[in-house]
C-alpha cells in the first residue's frame, strides 16, 4: 500500500488544529493509502501545542516537530516537507483556505504520472484592493521571471517523493516554493479552486511578511530589479547632463541677468538622492540573499519531536 504524507504547518491555530486532524483523517478513511500527518508548528503561544500533544496520544499517524521559535511562513513549511516519508507529500493550509477536500484530486493527478500538482486560486473572498495587488504581482514575477511561475499559487500542493529527494539536496536557506518548483520541473498540474475565508483565527501575514515574500520573489527569481537599476541610471544621467547643459548656455548666454537660484539644485538634489537611495535598497535586497546562503545555517532548529 502507497503512503502519503500530509504536512500542515502551523502558529497558534487552537481554534482550527483539532477540526484540521479530524477531516484530514476522515478524508483517508476513505482512500486505500497509509497516510502521515506532520504538523509543524513555529512554536504556538496558545493552547495549540497541549492541544497536539492530546492528539499524538490517541493516534501514532500524527507526528508533530514543535520548532524552538517563529522561523516564518517560508523556512517552516519546506522544512516539514522534507522531514516526510511518504511516496507523495502534501502540503496544505492549516486554516482552511485550501480545501481539505481537494486532497482525493491531489492524489488523483500524482497517480497519473503528475509529479507535482498545485492549488490554484480561481477566486477569493479577500478584499478587492488586495487582490488587485496580487493579480498585478503575480502576473509581472511571472513575465519577467527566466522559469515558467505558475500565478495564483501559493506552494500548496502535492509532491511527488522523486521532487522531496531533490529539495533534500537543495542548499536552499530561503526556500520559495512557488518558484522553486518551476526551477526544478515545467510540467505543473494545477487544480483550480475557490478560495474560501479563513475559518477561524486571524491572519498570520501582516503586511510586512507580504512585502518580504514578493521581494524575495523577486530577488530570487526576476532579473528586472536590477536591469530597472541599470536602465533608470541611464536615464537619470542623460537627464542630468542635458539639465546641466540648458544651464551652461543659458548663463552663458545671459549671465548678468540669469540667477541660477537655489529651487533647481534642492530639486535636482533630492530627485538624484531619492534614486540613489532607491538602487541601494534593491542591492541591499540582492546582498541579503547572497549573505543568507553564505551563512548556511538550518531552515530551522527543532525544539521537541512527537511519535517521529
Amino acid at each position: 500500500m502507497k503512503k502519503i504524507s500530509v504536512v500542515t504547518p502551523t502558529y497558534n491555530e487552537e481554534e482550527n488544529i483539532e477540526l484540521l486532524y479530524e477531516k484530514i483523517k476522515k478524508e483517508f478513511i476513505n482512500l486505500d493509502y497509509e497516510y502521515e500527518h506532520i504538523v509543524i508548528d513555529n512554536n504556538s503561544t496558545d493552547n495549540t501545542i497541549p492541544i497536539l500533544r492530546k492528539i499524538c496520544e490517541n493516534d501514532k499517524n500524527v507526528k508533530v516537530i514543535i520548532n524552538n521559535k517563529n522561523y516564518g511562513h517560508i523556512s517552516s513549511p519546506f522544512y516539514g516537507i522534507l522531514q516526510s516519508t511518504g511516496d507523495a507529500t502534501i502540503l496544505i493550509a492549516s486554516d482552511f483556505q485550501d480545501p481539505i477536500e481537494l486532497i482525493p484530486k491531489l492524489i488523483n493527478k500524482w497517480e497519473n504520472k503528475q509529479k507535482i500538482v498545485l492549488l490554484q486560486k480561481k477566486t477569493s473572498e479577500e478584499n478587492l484592493l488586495m487582490k488587485n495587488i496580487r493579480k498585478i504581482y503575480y502576473r509581472l514575477l511571472t513575465k519577467t521571471s527566466d522559469n515558467k511561475l505558475t500565478i495564483d499559487t501559493t506552494g500548496s500542493g502535492i509532491f511527488d517523493k522523486s521532487v522531496i529527494k531533490t529539495f533534500k539536496t537543495l542548499k536552499e536557506p530561503l526556500p520559495y516554493l512557488r518558484g522553486l518548483v518551476s526551477e526544478i520541473e515545467d510540467d505543473i498540474a494545477l487544480i483550480q479552486f475557490d478560495q474560501p475565508k479563513r475559518k477561524h483565527g486571524k491572519t498570520k501575514n501582516s503586511l510586512f511578511t507580504l512585502i518580504d515574500m514578493a521581494m524575495l520573489g523577486f530577488v530570487k527569481h526576476s532579473k528586472m530589479p536590477l536591469r530597472l537599476m541599470i536602465i533608470l541610471g541611464f536615464i537619470v544621467s542623460v537627464l542630468s547632463f542635458f539639465v546641466s547643459i540648458i544651464f551652461l548656455f543659458y548663463k552663458l548666454f545671459f549671465w548678468d541677468s540669469f540667477d541660477l537660484g537655489m529651487a533647481p539644485i534642492v530639486i535636482g538634489f533630492f530627485f538624484i538622492s531619492s534614486v540613489q537611495i532607491m538602487l541601494l535598497g534593491l542591492v541591499g535586497e540582492y546582498i541579503s540573499v547572497t549573505l543568507s546562503h553564505t551563512r548556511s545555517l538550518p531552515l530551522v532548529i527543532e525544539k521537541e519531536r512527537i511519535n517521529f
